[in-house]
């Protein structure tokens, strides 16, 4: 059916020389009509695939996990359309996964671990299934935000993207949520991790929120969108400029796509113990981006460690894969997480993440 309909976009487009004006403006309309329907049916699978995933969930951890799903809310857009409009101003609503260990006791308290996922329009998916259930074998309780922007809930959702903005704060909000409303839950002993765009929004949250968390790990994390603008491509640049968004590109408004880039914001860090990794033959988060991150903030006294992995294969993937190497690589960040969340049960080996994250 998708395949159909760019046919027939493609069809339009090449008669719209031949014709009349009066014809030409209802072809212009059709093919707008048909563009929007492409859209809205594209909005339409993904919310599709994000039910199908959502029961997977279950079929993946619900073994070790109690898996729920919860509706909050986080700041208002940062830009409305219509400031006037009813609602204009109103928090932005979202989902957001929550993961328990299905051995809780509730009567003791558990750290909590905020996990934000990647993507520009991404969202939390399976692809995470290992990492879930290495974290519940710890007794690690996990939250992980469908922040502003994210797929699965339709081009409303979609298009109130804010990267680099609020949707830190959603995460952020999502971290609270379970403060609020789980007395097991240690405020003292939180956490945050992610990677790409997760471990932005691990920098930002860490920048902007410093006392409430003990330790962060940002794995490739983008950190440059200055720099971004220059080496990706022109599809990925109009996710940016676009109206709902930005609004601008980096050569309208430099002082905006700085702003959103943690290593133009090292200033604001703490010295909360944070981890970096990124690796140089990384296809997505080019190595230059954490390196100027690392750069800017030692330039700025700030006290952190990172590692700068040399081509290990799995390129912007490398450590979050099933291979030895991706294995070895998370029981290092384990350890650094525990060392200041104590979780009930720590990974320290090899043996120790096969037993915590997969059946055999």
């Amino acid at each position: 059916m998708i395949k159909l309909k760019e046919c027939l976009v493609i069809l339009l487009l090449s008669l719209i020389p031949f014709v009349g004006f009066s014809q030409s403006h209802e072809l212009k309309k059709e093919l707008k009509d048909l563009q929007n329907y492409n859209e809205n049916l594209d909005h339409r699978m993904d919310r599709l695939e994000k039910m199908v995933d959502d029961l997977i969930w279950f079929e993946r951890v619900g073994d070790v996990a109690h898996i729920d799903k919860l509706y909050i809310y986080g700041p208002p857009k940062w830009k409305e359309k219509n400031p006037t409009a009813k609602g204009a101003g109103n928090p932005v609503k979202f989902w957001t996964y929550a993961f328990f260990p299905k051995n809780i006791d509730v009567n003791k308290k558990y750290p909590l671990i905020v996990l934000p996922h990647g993507g520009v329009h991404g969202d939390f998916t399976t692809y995470y299934t290992h990492i879930v259930r290495e974290l519940i074998a710890q007794e690690y309780i996990v939250v992980a935000a469908e922040y502003r922007g994210s797929t699965g809930y339709g081009k409303g959702h979609y298009e109130k993207i804010d990267y680099g903005g609020l949707e830190n704060e959603d995460v952020y909000a999502s971290r609270n949520y379970m403060i609020e409303n789980y007395d097991f839950v240690d405020e003292n002993r939180v956490g945050i991790m992610g990677w790409s765009h997760g471990g932005m929004i691990t920098l930002f949250n860490l920048f902007n929120h410093p006392k409430d968390y003990k330790v962060g790990y940002a794995g490739v994390p983008v950190s440059d969108l200055v720099a971004r603008m220059g080496y990706m491509t022109q599809s990925y640049r109009d996710l940016y400029s676009a109206d709902y968004h930005i609004g601008k590109t980096a050569n309208d408004n430099l002082a905006e796509y700085r702003r959103r880039s943690p290593a133009w914001n090292t200033h604001k860090f703490q010295n909360t113990p944070l981890l970096i990794h990124t690796n140089t033959n990384d296809d997505d988060v080019n190595v230059l981006e954490v390196e100027h991150l690392i750069k800017s903030l030692k330039a700025d006294g700030k006290k952190f460690e990172y590692e700068i992995f040399q081509a290990v294969p799995g390129g912007h993937s490398f450590d979050r894969m099933d291979t030895k190497k991706a294995k070895e690589v998370r029981v290092k960040i384990y350890q650094f997480l525990s060392k200041q969340l104590k979780p009930n049960n720590p990974i320290n080996s090899l043996k120790d993440i096969q037993k915590a994250g997969y059946r055999f």
